[in-house]
């Protein structure tokens, strides 16, 4: 019997397998599809101080391997998530959850964190420094590491929950962001979030969605994703939840020995409703397969 535990920051995941935000909603929409509950945990949709309606359409475009969005942080405000969207995603998912934040100034990351912290049921807080939506916050908080320090200690002095920094991979040296989010006492790092992308309609001749330019994700980042948590895994010694194109059973064993301690699967989601779940499913089998008794073991496997 091959055991799928894991643990991030003190909590006992029963798997490493966790959608990302944006890409669940809240859960509940999925849990008319199946129990939820197999999941080890997911992060709920990204959260700002005020109720955004996001950016303009068209907000997707398609690429081989991928898709491009620009949907802007779309969410009815911390307020209304803490009133209205956790009371019914408790009825559906029993297990801690990852609060997803995001800011458009360093007192409006504190104030989602300190207003979220209440919360029994958010295990941890995902602090987004890195979504490419927005204009004037989010990554531009993420792409020096005077950014990623000054809101993670803002972040860090007003909650009890462990803080997991969200890092932008639209940087020259992901190793000093990350450097900077563990010497201002966060408690993990999550990475990558999407890419820069772009299309262009060739009958058209202008960008296929408003915003010109996007977030890609999808399978096609992938290799990048690796690369980015092994770097990072030899530069802190915190946990990482990695991230970025995951779409098997396979790209989670590879992304732990990467030295992920958990998961996170994102744009497969938007494909394929079942993935987090066909993912779960298939990860005894294809610990078997490589001799994997414990993936608990296999985090960091491939430095040593």
């Amino acid at each position: 019997m091959v055991n799928t535990k894991v643990t991030l920051s003190s909590i006992l995941l029963d798997n490493p397998v966790i959608p990302a935000s944006g890409t669940f909603g809240y859960g509940y929409e999925f849990a008319e599809l199946y129990d939820i509950n197999i999941l080890g945990s997911f992060s709920f949709k990204g959260t700002t101080k005020e109720p955004r309606f996001g950016n303009p359409t068209p907000r997707i475009a398609e690429c081989i391997n991928g898709m491009i969005n620009s949907v802007g942080l779309q969410n009815p405000g911390i307020e209304k998530v803490i009133s209205e969207e956790l009371p019914k995603m408790r009825k559906v998912f029993h297990k801690p959850v990852i609060a997803n934040i995001s800011g458009f100034s360093v007192e409006e990351y504190a104030y989602c964190a300190e207003k979220i912290n209440n919360e029994a049921q958010v295990g941890m807080i995902e602090v987004n420094v890195s979504c490419p939506n927005v204009h004037h916050g989010g990554m531009s908080f993420g792409t020096t590491p005077e950014g990623v320090a000054e809101v993670t200690r803002a972040v860090k002095a007003v909650t009890t929950k462990p803080v997991y920094v969200k890092l932008s991979p639209n940087v020259t040296d992901i190793v000093s962001i990350a450097k900077a989010c563990a010497e201002a006492g966060a408690d993990g790092i999550s990475l990558i979030n999407t890419l820069m992308g772009m299309r262009i309609d060739l009958k058209t001749h202008k960008p296929v969605i408003a915003n010109k330019m996007g977030g890609f994700s999808g399978a096609a980042i992938f290799p990048v994703a690796v690369r980015m948590v092994y770097q990072v895994y030899e530069a802190v010694r915190l946990p990482i939840i990695g991230m970025g194109g995951v779409s098997t059973a396979e790209d989670v064993v590879e992304m732990m020995l990467a030295g992920a301690t958990a998961v996170q699967v994102g744009a497969a989601n938007l494909v394929e409703p079942f993935a987090c779940k066909q993912i779960i499913e298939e990860l005894p089998s294809v610990m078997k397969k490589y001799g994997i008794n414990a993936l608990s073991d296999i985090i960091g496997g491939a430095h040593k």
